[in-house]
């Protein structure tokens, strides 16, 4: 049986700072560390090298593993990638019609080359979250307050790569201390908003206006991957009440 290699968010993000170089570690060794830690079993059992032999790897994976570092992607590339983050339902198809149609002012042409960049992969990655919650006209409207002119990268109020990386992480705590947060009913609105505040407080560029704007929208997106997480837990329901 054939597995598929799955990274969380907050794993995705640290392969994409891997990537781009602002990580201790090479895209390699954190794909080895991730590996592990998901397969424990294994480990103990010294059968990891059977067990990643059973394990699908799409090319760009391939690549990365081999050692060969790059500074953008293709959009194919892009989609194979968001295809191993846990609950993510990402097609190329949908990619296609973001960059070209619904998000075209963020993707009007590729930053490297004919390659998208790696800040582009994450935004991709970020609409394919929100939109669980939010119509495309929200999340422009959301993305207009973080990132200002599409055309231009110094006005940022965040890069998306460290957007993503920070909600992503927010997310994996909350995960970690709640258990499937949402479903503990130990975690109100006011305790996920502090959570972010907190985080959000070490952007001291950011003005009182702008913190609350980066704090809304990792509070959005945050929720965003519990939505992806229901969404997913009920088709699998419904596939098994289906095959019975």
């Amino acid at each position: 049986m054939t597995e598929l290699f799955t990274l969380t968010r907050s794993e995705m993000a640290q392969l994409l700072l891997s990537i781009e170089g602002h990580h201790k570690i090479t895209p390699l060794e954190l794909l080895q560390k991730t590996w592990n830690e998901h397969h424990q079993s294994d480990v103990v059992q010294g059968t990891t090298y059977a067990a990643f032999l059973s394990t699908s790897l799409p090319p760009i994976l391939e690549k990365l593993i081999k050692g060969n570092r790059t500074a953008g992607f293709s959009l194919q590339e892009i989609a194979s990638l968001a295809q191993m983050i846990e609950y993510s339902n990402a097609s190329i198809t949908s990619m296609q019609n973001w960059v070209k149609r619904d998000f075209k002012e963020y993707f009007s042409s590729p930053k490297i080359g004919k390659k998208y960049s790696i800040h582009q992969a994450a935004l991709l990655f970020m609409i394919d979250d929100l939109k669980a919650v939010l119509d495309f006209e929200s999340i422009r409207n959301l993305f207009k307050g973080i990132f200002v002119d599409p055309d231009r990268d110094d006005d940022d109020l965040l890069n998306p790569l460290l957007l993503y990386n920070t909600y992503a992480d927010l997310f994996e705590h909350l995960d970690c201390e709640h258990e499937r947060f949402i479903h503990t009913d130990t975690l109100t609105e006011a305790e996920i908003r502090l959570a972010a505040d907190e985080i959000v407080d070490s952007f001291v560029h950011l003005t009182k206006r702008q913190h609350q704007i980066v704090r809304n929208t990792i509070f959005i997106a945050t929720l965003s991957i519990q939505t992806t997480y229901l969404h997913s837990l009920s088709k699998r329901y419904l596939n098994a009440t289906l095959f019975l």
